[in-house]
């Protein structure tokens, strides 16, 4: 054979021997593509699709017919001009402010009283009481914050709350009108957004550290360890991925605000927005008075963007510390 007749005939072997791995390989591994390919299809759909609506933040929507794609397709682009909505305002530091630092404070307050409370449960002798505990503080995260801002009045009216009828007569305190006095504000978001999500993550840790194998407890006894020393040495830093993680997703949604605690629960009061008005809330006021769903597109992608380069950069912080405890 020639050496040309050779290397043709080594291709085909090789294309052959190739073919035969693959066809192996979907015999051995096929069946588990095809139970993935439904979730993998709503994903697609779910998640992936959508995002091709992020075209919208840069045009300028006309509605030229009824057809909502045949309006998009005809509308013009218009660049960076719907990202000046959120900028070129005077409430720009305002909402900015207000958004980053709830957030910060509510994160702040999640991962610290919840591992608190994880760790509490997880001391508690009786495992029916303790579950008991769990349950009652879960429930607030079922309900609607529709709900929550009604029990929140409940408390802070100004004729018949709780609060300027029973508690700050005690106290020989006069009456506040709540809903008027932006001051106290910042300090009842951060109490009504902890007590309806402090069970979620105090769940969260307490299965963490459920997890721990109890040698280690065991072994730190023999050796005179405390119940404090035991918690700062052994359970913190076996729960620490966990509190990394939980951190990282918070993070990566720093620039979002839950729309209902800072709507329903204020009963959107134009008084108080100087301590409450935060981007979600601005954008809506904004698209229910102009109705430019392309602003209010441009300020999602805004959040999004901005959402994923925080997670991105806190987590290269992290594998910098701790590249085990990195999220990816």
């Amino acid at each position: 054979m020639t050496p040309a007749t050779e290397a043709i005939a080594s291709k085909a072997t090789k294309t052959k021997s190739r073919a035969k791995q693959n066809l192996g390989y979907w015999k051995r591994f096929g069946s588990f593509y095809i139970m993935m390919a439904p979730a993998l299809i709503v994903l697609l759909m779910n998640n992936y699709l959508p995002m091709i609506g992020s075209l919208i933040a840069f045009k300028q929507i006309e509605y030229t017919s009824n057809s909502f794609v045949q309006s998009f397709l005809d509308s013009k682009w218009v660049g960076w001009e719907n990202f000046n909505y959120l900028f070129s305002t005077t409430d720009a530091w305002t909402i900015t402010r207000n958004t980053i630092g709830y957030n910060a404070v509510f994160i702040f307050l999640n991962i610290v009283i919840g591992v608190a409370l994880a760790l509490m449960f997880n001391a508690m002798r009786s495992r029916r009481w303790a579950k008991f505990h769990q349950t009652t503080m879960f429930l607030p995260y079922f309900l609607s914050m529709v709900v929550i801002s009604y029990l929140v009045y409940a408390f802070l009216n100004s004729d018949i709350g709780i609060i300027n009828k029973v508690v700050l007569p005690w106290f020989g305190l006069n009456p506040i009108d709540w809903y008027t006095e932006s001051k106290w504000w910042p300090f009842i978001l951060p109490l009504v957004n902890t007590w309806k999500y402090i069970g979620y993550y105090a769940i969260m840790f307490l299965a963490a550290i459920i997890g721990i194998d109890n040698e280690y407890f065991e072994a730190a006894t023999i050796d005179g360890a405390s119940k404090w020393r035991q918690i700062w040495s052994i359970t913190i830093p076996l729960i620490r991925p966990v509190i990394i993680i939980l951190t990282l997703l918070q993070i990566g949604r720093i620039f979002y605000s839950d729309f209902g605690l800072f709507f329903q629960v204020t009963r959107n009061s134009g008084i108080l927005y100087d301590t409450t008005l935060v981007i979600d809330t601005y954008v809506y006021q904004g698209f229910i008075v102009s109705g430019d769903i392309g602003m209010s597109s441009a300020a999602g992608l805004y959040q999004a963007v901005v959402g994923f380069v925080l997670v991105f950069m806190s987590n290269l912080f992290i594998r910098k510390i701790s590249k085990d405890d990195a999220l990816f």
